[in-house]
């Protein structure tokens, strides 16, 4: 089964949103996307999101889920706009309320947000399956870089979120509250076990040394190319090596809004009664 695959790439963030449809029936799914979001001014747009809206209506597609590979620290998820104008069911893994539960201590949010992912309509336990379409999807859980990281297995192709970049780029950082660069070690591994044609979609590419941006490799290429974790590399050296480098790594620039909102599913928070909506910045708790 080889799903069709249409990506965007939203360069502000160099985030990678997928469009996976069953070509017979039409029915689709669409993969971490992201929302305009611009940092300085607070404000925020829909101009990506809606050029995959634009790409479903073309294709005539129906959309069956939204899904997010994990709660993302990069980028603002616009998995609500895009239900509200395709329809469709938001999903992530089941362990998000693992972080809802870590963050909510440091948001200091009240009883109002909730720490069982409710905020969502659907979540996804290891080695789950379901279908959309002639499409089956596999859960696999691949936590490390967060807990609630999952990749999904569509065909001959898998959606790994921020596991693995391209191989001359390496992995997924792993000194988020709730990360573990040993455990991100086995779910890379498990990934690597799949079949060596597996297509790989990754959500990020940051073109190193200025080459073009990419973000379809295999799992034959990780394997026998990726700078961090190639084939002959240990658990151990693999640990030793992700936490000597994330101790040299800034905070992702757009962690404190990004985090708040995609926990709660991508919902931004309610109006106050001046009509303005804010976002919290914890001081010195990251």
């Amino acid at each position: 089964m080889k799903p069709d695959v249409k990506a965007f790439f939203h360069k502000p963030t160099y985030t990678v949103s997928y469009v996976v449809a069953d070509p017979e029936s039409r029915k689709a799914v669409i993969i971490d996307s992201a929302l305009d979001y611009d940092h300085a001014a607070g404000s925020t747009a829909t101009t990506t999101a809606d050029e995959i809206i634009a790409f479903v209506r073309e294709q005539k597609y129906s959309i069956e889920f939204i899904l997010e590979t994990h709660v993302h620290a990069d980028h603002l998820t616009a998995a609500p706009h895009l239900q509200r104008q395709l329809g469709g069911r938001i999903g992530i893994g089941a362990r998000v309320s693992t972080v809802q539960s870590t963050f909510k201590k440091i948001y200091n949010f009240g009883d109002d947000v909730a720490e069982d992912g409710s905020q969502f309509h659907v979540l996804f336990d290891d080695g789950e399956i379901f279908h959309v379409g002639g499409l089956r999807i596999e859960v696999m859980a691949t936590p490390g870089h967060t807990p609630a990281c999952i990749t999904y297995i569509i065909g001959d192709a898998a959606f790994i979120g921020d596991t693995l970049f391209m191989p001359d780029y390496g992995t997924a950082r792993c000194d988020f509250p709730g990360g573990d660069a040993r455990i991100l070690y086995r779910s890379i591994r498990k990934i690597l076990a799949l079949p060596p044609e597996t297509r790989l979609f990754l959500c990020h590419d940051y073109a190193p040394n200025g080459r073009e941006y990419l973000w379809e490799t295999t799992v034959a290429e990780q394997r026998a190319k990726n700078i961090h974790i190639h084939d002959g590399v240990s658990e151990d050296e693999f640990v030793k090596m992700r936490t000597e480098r994330d101790k040299t790594l800034s905070m992702p620039a757009l962690i404190i809004p990004s985090i708040q909102v995609n926990m709660q599913a991508g919902h931004l928070p309610p109006p106050e009664e001046n009509g303005i909506a804010y976002l919290k910045v914890p001081l010195n708790a990251l």
